[in-house]
């Protein structure tokens, strides 16, 4: 199975598609639900959608409720497939 870091973060957020000054623009990651999750679509997730850090979901797990406008959330099922993409 593949691990993915629980958070990742890229230096030229913002330079993509995605919102300005590392704002995340969750509507330019939905193109990537249903694909699988791995580190690689990671760092496109974080291109296109301009966030400046990301946290995978995987099932079954607790995450903080806390908001951050810089980060996006991909949650992903058992199949490591992607299933919801949010800022937050």
């Amino acid at each position: 199975m593949l691990a993915l870091a629980g958070c990742a973060t890229t230096g030229d957020a913002g330079a993509g598609d995605g919102g300005e000054n590392g704002q995340c623009d969750a509507a330019a990651g939905q193109r990537f639900v249903g694909s699988k999750a791995s580190a690689d679509v990671g760092q496109q997730l974080l291109r296109a959608t301009g966030a400046k850090q990301l946290r995978w979901g995987p099932p079954n797990s607790a995450m903080t409720m806390d908001f951050r406008q810089d980060r996006l959330t991909v949650s992903y099922d058992a199949a490591m497939t992607i299933d919801r993409v949010s800022c937050g």
